[in-house]
């Protein structure tokens, strides 16, 4: 387990699996925004200053801020899949690193399988061993105010046996009791946010566990995984190598009001780790070859499970798996200007083929997902 990472390593990898998973560096959108007013004006709120010792909140919180700055509005159907660091080309290197993950204006299942995906990936390059995913839900308002109501049961029943810290916590703050009850391994018997579930955060956590189990992401169920305060709801997951935490990220829909006249869905996860260097250099990006474009679950499930091969194998290649819109892709694939689209919609998911489509000719070849490596190479 890698204790330190030299700042130029982080910022090069986070691009190239960015690239990957359809993740935009957040300073390009501020580039593209740079001189216009920002249409989204609202007051960093004091009421947020309690979050000082939830530092992945607070984190999130100076993203929000800074994508105030951005012109846009994250929706359903055009969501945005951001990715972010402290780590700034041409100044001083931070001693701790962060890299950011945010799916916004999306509630889908899927956004939280990107983020997963994406992060492990990164993780698997910067600590050179597989990570462990330990995922859990606190379900949406209706749940968590049923789940801090059995806790708060919990404590009172169990006041003669549980450290008396826990019991004192539990009278203001049920969720951050239940953290305390953990760390002192005297949770056992506590109950659980998934056995409180309504049935909307029911369907969106299983729809999550589909995805992963589809394309063979390795997870564990953590019971004990608490996301506490009023920023986080439905699923929170961690990555965990070497023992310790390296990444942590959660929905955060409801948190978004505070900073955009009209708040809408996200969910995030940050990497933190030690970073070593001095003054890294910008990253220039090469125009991508292929877009990669997908319509129906059964192709977005696929690509998901590709993204990882497409990197492995260097293909120059980049894609927007979490936008469901066939429009907005083909869009997004005309201003990257990459040379062909390689589609894949129901029919060729589970005919287990893809379409490449030369975009000056127009010309189309059907090829097997079997070797669609080596078909790419060779275009390449």
């Amino acid at each position: 387990m890698r204790d330190s990472i030299p700042a130029e390593e982080l910022l090069s990898k986070a691009h190239a699996v960015g690239q990957y998973y359809g993740f935009t560096p957040l300073s390009t959108l501020t580039a593209l925004s740079r001189g216009k007013a920002p249409k989204n004006s609202t007051e960093y709120p004091d009421a947020l200053s309690h979050l000082g010792d939830d530092t992945v909140a607070e984190t999130i919180s100076s993203f929000l801020k800074r994508c105030q700055r951005v012109e846009f509005t994250p929706s359903p159907r055009q969501p945005l899949f951001v990715w972010h660091t402290n780590i700034t080309p041409g100044r001083p290197t931070p001693k701790k690193a962060i890299i950011q993950m945010h799916a916004l204006g999306t509630d889908h299942a899927l956004a939280d399988a990107v983020i997963i995906r994406a992060l492990l990936a990164l993780s698997r390059d910067l600590f050179h061993e597989e990570p462990v995913v330990r995922i859990n839900s606190m379900g949406d308002k209706e749940t968590r105010a049923r789940y801090a109501k059995e806790l708060g049961n919990f404590f009172k029943k169990r006041a003669g046996v549980l450290p008396e810290e826990c019991i004192t916590c539990a009278k203001q703050d049920t969720f951050l009791a239940a953290e305390l009850a953990i760390a002192r391994e005297c949770a056992e018997d506590m109950p659980a946010p998934t056995e409180h579930l309504s049935d909307a955060s029911r369907k969106r956590f299983e729809d999550l566990l589909e995805y992963l189990e589809m394309t063979e992401t390795p997870y564990e169920l953590a019971r004990n995984l608490i996301s506490r305060g009023n920023v986080w709801n439905d699923t929170c997951f961690e990555l965990v190598a070497g023992g310790r935490q390296i990444a942590l990220g959660s929905h955060y829909g409801d948190f978004t009001r505070h900073f955009f006249p009209t708040p809408f869905n996200a969910t995030g996860a940050v990497l933190q780790i030690a970073s070593t260097g001095s003054v890294v250099k910008k990253i220039t990006s090469p125009r991508r070859r292929f877009s990669f474009v997908h319509i129906g679950d059964e192709a977005k499930r696929l690509s998901l499970r590709l993204a990882e091969e497409f990197r492995k194998a260097r293909i120059s290649l980049t894609q927007n798996i979490g936008i469901e819109s066939l429009t907005e892709q083909l869009y997004l694939a005309e201003r990257r200007e990459s040379p062909y689209l390689l589609i894949m919609g129901r029919k060729e998911a589970l005919e287990g083929s893809a379409i490449l489509r030369n975009r000056q000719t127009n010309e189309e070849t059907i090829l097997p997902l079997a070797g669609l490596i080596k078909c790419l190479k060779a275009v390449a």
